[in-house]
């Protein structure tokens, strides 16, 4: 068991990656912690694996993983989280952008009784339209969704307790969704600032397109944190209310038919009020489905619908 677990997923960072890592290993080892950095290379084409490996062999505190292929950051850090054996988990980008000195404020800032502590690019050196803008309406979109305002959900730059971290199960590109996951989970976040930097060497792979991203992973997160144990009432409000119309516009109909001797043939109405009642039991039936579905998921494996934080007294009996 360590102190501190460092996550460092890097895709093309060649020019990077050598700095970054020897200043990440002089800040941890100045604060006397019993560490480990673990590396996940995630299916890059240029010659960071070849650094990585020249690192590994250099410094026994670090470990790597190497994809076969690209499969995206999530991936990245659910492999460094499964690998990782540290009681604290600390991520960060491996461009040379985030600044390994603040990692001894965040975990300071966790000793307060945080579970996770998120840091915020006050100050940032990336392209304003391009990058900041964007991240500024992710940020507020997210908090408006989830109800955790944090201002910089796309920082690197975060501290985990590992129990916590390690029960989150991710997917597709939810690892900027973890704070919310973790805050739906009941774990206390905290947000500070920290230094950004200049990036070192490279390219950034983000853009706007990442904004959609962010809306699809916003749908989902929504979806689990409000209605993952309970389909029926996500699709069966939404067929209800189809329901309803489809009535209004048969009640409509017979309103034009008694009162004012419209000929129904092809009326609209008729079509519409059709469609708006198939659809909505279509929906009902879709989440009846879903809680069978639920169910099986959760009584095959055994699993329990809620996270337990702590246990006080034996078991024994």
């Amino acid at each position: 068991m360590k102190d501190i677990s460092v996550v460092v997923p890097v895709y093309n960072e060649e020019e990077s990656i050598e700095s970054v890592v020897e200043e990440l290993i002089e800040a941890l080892g100045a604060q006397g912690w019993a560490y480990e950095v673990i590396i996940v290379d995630d299916g890059s084409v240029d010659k960071t694996w070849d650094r990585v490996q020249g690192l590994c062999k250099k410094h026994k505190e670090l470990g790597a993983i190497r994809f076969s292929r690209n499969y995206g950051q999530t991936g990245a850090l659910s492999a460094g989280f499964s690998r990782a054996v540290g009681k604290i988990i600390v991520t960060m980008d491996g461009d040379g952008q985030n600044d390994p000195r603040d990692i001894v404020k965040m975990i300071a800032k966790m000793k307060d009784g945080y579970d996770l502590v998120n840091g915020w690019r006050r100050e940032r050196k990336d392209d304003y339209f391009r990058r900041v803008v964007p991240s500024r309406m992710a940020n507020w979109l997210i908090s408006l969704f989830t109800g955790l305002w944090l201002k910089d959900y796309g920082c690197g730059l975060k501290c985990y307790q590992a129990e916590l971290v390690k029960r989150i199960r991710l997917y597709g590109e939810m690892h900027r969704m973890i704070p919310a996951l973790a805050y739906w989970a009941g774990a206390r976040v905290a947000e500070i600032p920290v230094n950004h930097r200049e990036r070192r060497g490279g390219n950034s792979k983000y853009d706007m397109s990442r904004i959609f991203s962010v809306l699809f992973d916003l749908l989902t997160v929504k979806f689990f944190m409000g209605y993952f144990t309970r389909p029926l009432h996500f699709f069966g409000s939404a067929g209800l209310l189809l329901f309803l119309l489809s009535l209004v516009a048969f009640l409509v109909m017979v309103v034009m038919k008694v009162f004012y001797y419209v000929d129904m043939t092809g009326n609209p109405f008729l079509v519409l009020g059709t469609l708006l009642m198939i659809i909505g039991m279509q929906l009902v039936g879709l989440g009846l489905l879903g809680e069978v579905s639920i169910r099986i998921y959760y009584e095959v494996q055994d699993k329990p619908t809620y996270f337990i934080k702590e246990e006080l007294g034996g078991r024994d009996v």
